[in-house]
């Protein structure tokens, strides 16, 4: 079969590959001769099951090889919008080889042949193997020293569902998933706005993981952009496997236990975060998105705060922080009630706790301090059981082994109440991973409480408390707007103020914008709801 070039040997480059194939040790381009380039593509792919070839002749004339991965490619598509286009021999007329070059031929396809591909020409080796691997496939032409890098990829993914981590009975029902680029189409349906922006990074020297960094132009303060990239680009790792190996790696303080990356699979969720002047984080495989700053309030606050009126969510809103206190010191405040100050106990409830601590072997710190521990292990459990095994075991766990426990007269049924409880209101926090991190602070409070009493539990708090005062998130105070105290930022922390009195976003973020809404109160006039007033009598 003729060719549409001849091939210059006196300036063909060979290809010549090191035994490594890592990408970034290759620096070669490909030659004019399709058949050695395919031998060298085979050469590094040749214990891969999945790698395949496919010739045909370019306007039925001229040899070309189509290379893919068959796990990563759509083949219809590849049939459809690529191979059977460039197989049309009517077209052999319109690129004669006396009239095109290499250059002109490529730009040619591209143009005027693969309207339903998108794609590129290149000629370094080293970018289309990294393209062949995210599931391009690579078009060798005999006699061209481009090929050409077409889009046929078709990502295995599943469909939209209702975060399991983040259930809400009022709002979106979608979440994130695996899929970055399904994600980003998820923003992008709720801010249709050419100020939302997202710029594309990848971490890992062997994953070579993508990250989207989302922001607000306009809104987004510029020094905190530059120091998420910063810090972003300063991951040296092999891998990313998940977004929280991004999150550990760009935190200020990886020793504390709190956190202070938010994370969320709500795409609300993380829009509302970008209108306060946050940036988001897409990290490709994850689906879980990572929202920075993030401060203590954020993690007893949910999406559906904002859409219940403002009387109901800030009482739900109290409900759960005092939950949150409560599940972290109730136990160590009893260890040290009964142990070195039961004069604390009311008169009335004397008798109750004396008497259901009759015949316990062990004192009230050992008591609860097993008691805990058998609590998580439980909880640990039940998460890593089957889901139709799960539910069950937590009842077995709680009821049968806690009746057991108190028959055989190992623990007393009061201390079984006040296990539960705190377990229970660490359960009310919306946030994981910080309603874990108070679940594991309760384990020194108790032994400190056990240990020195009633001065103990407060030398714990009051370390915990100056801990996360001492903390930051990308340099914004943790406790803000606590502290630094901060009236108008109040307004949205402890309760949720009426969202005609939430006209600024939060100052600690120090965002461009600062007015979220019009400093005028727009309210509806009585009298447009009066019929008479406005001239609409209904008699």
């Amino acid at each position: 079969m003729p060719s549409f070039f001849k091939k210059q040997e006196k300036h063909e480059q060979k290809v010549s590959l090191p035994e490594s194939r890592t990408l970034e040790s290759m620096r070669v381009y490909i030659s004019g001769d399709a058949e050695h380039t395919v031998e060298e593509f085979k050469r590094i792919f040749e214990k891969d099951i999945d790698f395949s070839t496919r010739r045909f002749h370019l306007f039925g004339e001229t040899l070309s090889v189509v290379l893919y991965m068959s796990s990563l490619v759509d083949q219809e598509k590849l049939d459809r919008d690529i191979i059977k286009p460039l197989q049309e021999p009517r077209l052999s007329q319109d690129y004669m080889p006396s009239t095109l070059n290499t250059d002109s031929l490529t730009s040619g396809l591209l143009e005027d042949v693969l309207y339903h591909c998108s794609g590129t020409s290149e000629s370094r080796l080293s970018t289309l193997l990294s393209g062949l691997l995210r599931g391009k496939c690579v078009v060798l032409i005999e006699g061209s020293e481009q090929a050409l890098l077409l889009d046929a990829f078709k990502p295995e993914k599943r469909g939209l569902a209702q975060p399991e981590t983040e259930r809400v009975v009022r709002g979106p029902r979608d979440g994130f998933i695996e899929q970055i680029m399904t994600n980003v189409s998820l923003l992008r349906y709720r801010l249709p706005v050419p100020e939302f922006r997202i710029e594309h990074m990848e971490v890992g020297r062997r994953t070579k993981t993508r990250v989207g960094i989302c922001y607000m132009e306009g809104i987004v303060n510029q020094e905190l952009l530059h120091e998420v990239k910063k810090r972003i680009d300063r991951i040296d790792i092999d891998r990313i496997l998940d977004a929280g190996y991004i999150e550990q790696l760009i935190e200020d303080n990886p020793r504390s236990p709190f956190p202070q990356v938010q994370n969320t699979e709500r795409p609300d969720k993380a829009v509302g975060n970008l209108l306060e002047g946050r940036i988001v984080l897409l990290v490709d495989g994850s689906p879980f998105v990572l929202v920075v700053p993030a401060i203590f309030n954020q993690f007893y606050q949910t999406s559906e705060d904002y859409n219940e009126r403002f009387l109901i969510t800030s009482a739900v809103r109290l409900i759960r922080f005092m939950s949150l206190i409560f599940s972290l010191t109730f136990s160590s405040f009893y260890v040290t009630v009964l142990s070195y100050h039961p004069e604390m106990i009311p008169a009335k409830f004397v008798v109750a706790a004396s008497s259901g601590r009759a015949g316990v072997p062990f004192p009230a710190f050992i008591e609860v301090l097993l008691m805990e521990v058998a609590m998580e292990i439980l909880r640990e459990a039940t998460v890593r059981m089957p889901q139709q095994v799960g539910g069950a075991l937590s009842i077995v766990g709680v009821l049968v082994i806690g009746q057991a426990a108190v028959l055989a007269g190992f623990v007393s049924p009061i201390t079984v109440v006040i296990i539960a409880l705190s377990t229970i209101g660490s359960f009310a926090t919306p946030s994981y991973n910080a309603a874990t991190a108070f679940r594991m602070l309760r384990f020194p409070l108790i032994i400190l409480a056990g240990t020195f009493g009633l001065l103990g539990l407060a030398f714990g708090v009051i370390f915990i408390l100056n801990h996360m005062l001492s903390l930051r998130s990308f340099g914004i105070p943790y406790m803000a707007p606590v502290a630094p105290g901060n009236f108008t930022g109040m307004k949205d922390s402890f309760i949720r103020a009426p969202l005609r009195w939430l006209k600024n976003r939060p100052a600690e973020i120090k965002p461009q914008d600062v007015k979220r809404m019009d400093p005028k109160e727009e309210r509806i006039p009585k009298s447009s709801l009066n019929g008479q007033e406005d001239g609409d009598s209904n008699g």
